[in-house]
């Protein structure tokens, strides 16, 4: 056969932008947003991601490839920029509402972002951002949400001398049948995010239209969403662009329900008005919806997505007995969205409920979009043995591992390797069945007296007592083992308390003694970043703090 080549025809550049036409099309009359008593369809959010971009480039002139960052809660102005933004040719930066200006004027410095989108809510602190400026630098420019989407009225924001506008009065100002700028390569970056704050210093992801395109479409068949879904907003939208899922569920035609902010009560009374079928969520609000007082079992069956550090035993039983379908997978800001899920299988149905969250708490295998998944041993480079014992870096292959990190070559060339792998610092092992299992992060492993201690494991066991809410284990310096561990724990207000000696004496019945915490602190609340990970970095130092423990 002749060699054929590629034609406009069959190579037309791929985009998630894209699943909005078709939403408006196939789901035009049916409700795309329910946010309080505000309600769209989809042909409403159609016209209005349209005509948003097109004042975006007609009335403030954005360029392509200009930075638009935005800085708000998952409200129906965050789920729209994420189609508006990349419609007008700019790249979507997405910012944590907990950072401080501090880090926002460094995130704003680092972007050189043209324009900011900021919910009326965090008007001050990105004001506080500005002053850090230089006299001589000239902030991006600033528009305001309020927080239910309507007209702020009598805003004394001024964005240059001619022109004051609050989103909704950009956003009539715009042309409803706008012909969107679609991207020139699939390859053209669409997103850049930053990552989320487990580490003292934060990078700069970039994402092309094609990885997010990839993304998209591999979450919602490997996590088998249907068409139509009832999907609540409990994920913050600006944390990995919510997994890909503003784009996801346009292309299923879901109703989204975003909410400002939220409670474990306050998302039962959700999920039971609008009979929500999907949700997804950080491990720790697996754990607030296990542990709320007074709750009925739910009538219908809620499949939620959880990711990050795997989910302990008991919260995952508790979820489930409640009416959660928990799915458990792994991905990083740098993939995008889930990567690696644990598909169950049937037979698992029939074991011990402990042994079910054992095996739901592991990783997994490869998504279908996901090329290669490994564990590759630090000295050799080889494959660890599948036998869920020899640890490794877990490194990846795939359409949606990210293009780079943004003006960090060194950055970028550490994790992208020559050898074709994306290096992701997660330590883990393979069990014999193939699936994967994360161990730690490689900066979180503990080595004391020569032995790797897995902070993953030991948490484990610790979510186990009764009295313990949330933990986190990390190292503190030791001048005879050289670190051990470290238990930081928040108590259940409702349990008696246990001291110090309770716990150790709690985990010594149950792990290796090396393994035991040789120190317990008590916090009323363990710090986190905006999606529920627990700050690592700030334990390490209270831990260093405490001081080097010594052999009496």
């Amino acid at each position: 056969m002749d060699l054929l080549t590629p034609s406009a025809a069959n190579s037309s550049p791929i985009t998630p932008v894209r699943f909005l036409e078709r939403a408006a099309t196939v789901y035009g009359d049916y409700t795309s947003i329910i946010y309080n008593k505000t309600t769209y369809t989809w042909n409403q959010t159609n016209r209005r991601c349209l005509q948003l971009a097109s004042a975006l480039k007609s009335i403030i002139g954005i360029k392509r490839g200009d930075i638009i960052s935005v800085l708000s809660p998952n409200i129906p102005a965050m789920y729209e920029l994420h189609f508006a933004v990349p419609m007008s040719g700019a790249i979507l930066n997405t910012i944590n509402t907990r950072l401080d200006a501090r880090t926002i004027f460094i995130l704003l410095c680092h972007s050189e972002a043209k324009l900011i989108f900021v919910e009326c809510h965090s008007h001050s602190v990105v004001l506080e951002a500005f002053s850090l400026l230089p006299p001589e630098t000239h902030p991006p420019m600033l528009i305001l949400i309020n927080d239910n989407g309507d007209v702020i009225e009598n805003s004394s924001f001024t964005v240059d001398s001619n022109l004051e506008f609050t989103y909704e009065s950009l956003l009539t100002r715009g042309d409803p049948d706008f012909q969107w700028e679609r991207p020139r390569s699939e390859w053209d970056p669409m997103v850049l995010n930053y990552t989320s704050g487990t580490t003292a210093c934060p990078k700069g992801v970039v994402h092309s239209h094609r990885g997010l395109f990839i993304a998209a479409v591999d979450s919602l068949v490997d996590w088998s969403v249907p068409k139509q879904p009832i999907f609540l907003w409990t994920l913050p939208m600006f944390h990995a662009n919510g997994w890909c899922f503003p784009w996801g569920m346009a292309a299923v035609g879901a109703t989204n329900i975003c909410l400002h902010k939220f409670d474990a009560a306050s998302l039962y009374d959700l999920i039971r008005q609008h009979r929500v079928t999907h949700m997804c969520a950080a491990p720790v609000v697996l754990n607030m919806l296990a542990n709320q007082p007074g709750i009925e079992p739910l009538t219908n069956r809620i499949h939620i997505l959880t990711a990050g550090a795997p989910p302990p035993a008991p919260v995952l039983l508790r979820t489930e007995s409640l009416g959660f379908v928990v799915s458990h997978g792994y991905g990083l800001t740098e993939t995008a969205a889930i990567v690696v899920s644990c598909p169950w299988k049937h037979e698992w149905n029939k074991l011990p409920a402990t042994e079910r969250a054992r095996l739901k708490a592991r990783q997994g295998v490869k998504t279908l979009g996901m090329t290669e998944v490994d564990v590759l041993d630090p000295e050799s480079g080889a494959s660890v043995k599948r036998d869920g014992l020899s640890l490794g870096e877990i490194v990846l292959r795939g359409g949606s591992v990210f293009l780079g990190y943004f003006k960090d070559a060194i950055g970028t060339s550490k994790c992208l390797k020559d050898d074709g792998w994306f290096y992701t610092g997660d330590v883990g092992v393979l069990h014999p069945d193939g699936y994967l299992e994360i161990k730690d992060r490689s900066k979180d492993m503990i080595i004391s007296g020569g032995e790797n201690i897995s902070s993953v494991e030991v948490e484990s066991v610790l979510y186990s007592h009764p009295a313990i809410d949330e933990a986190a284990v990390v190292a503190r310096p030791d001048e005879y083992w050289g670190e051990t561990p470290c238990a930081f724990v928040s108590l259940k207000p409702e349990k008696s308390q246990p001291s110090q000696k309770d716990i150790i004496e709690f985990c010594r019945a149950k792990m290796p003694h090396y393994m035991v915490p040789k120190t317990v602190v008590f916090e009323e609340s363990l710090p986190k970043t905006a999606t529920g990970k627990i700050q690592k970095f700030v334990l390490r130092e209270k831990a260093k703090a405490v001081g080097a423990a010594r052999r009496i």
